[in-house]
Order: structure tokens, then sequence, then C-alpha cells
């Protein structure tokens, strides 16, 4: 069962990876629209895309995370 644990453990650690990417893009566009207000619609587009992908891989993570506990009991 430790292993078990530790396995679910690790996966459910690519929701930190997905935080971290999408703390970093976020003040990456607030600085480039703070430089360039007129680009805030491309910006704006481009940070919601990629917010998006980070989140889907947090949840692919997540979801390892709940069969490895429910499949491997």
């Amino acid at each position: 069962m430790g292993t078990i644990a530790i396995g679910a453990a690790i996966a459910v650690l690519v929701g930190l990876g997905a935080g971290i990417g999408i703390g970093m893009a976020t003040s990456k566009a607030v600085e480039s629209i703070a430089r360039q207000p007129e680009a805030s619609g491309k910006i704006q587009t481009a940070l919601i895309l990629g917010g998006a992908l980070a989140e889907a891989t947090a949840i692919y993570g997540l979801i390892v995370s709940i069969l490895i506990i429910f499949m491997l009991k």
C-alpha cells in the first residue's frame, strides 16, 4: 500500500509544475500588456490558451493518481 501512495503522490506533483507554469505565464502576460497595451487582445488569447493546456496537464496527473490508487489497490 505504501508504494501505491508514493506513486499517486508523484503523479499529483504534476499540478505543482502546472501552477508554476501558469504563474510565470501570467506574470509575463501582465508585463507584456504593460509594455504594449494595444496588443492586449492577442496576449490575452495566448495566455488563456496556454493556461488551459497547463491545467489540462494538471488534471491528467490527478486522473493518473486516482487510477493508481483504485486500480492497484
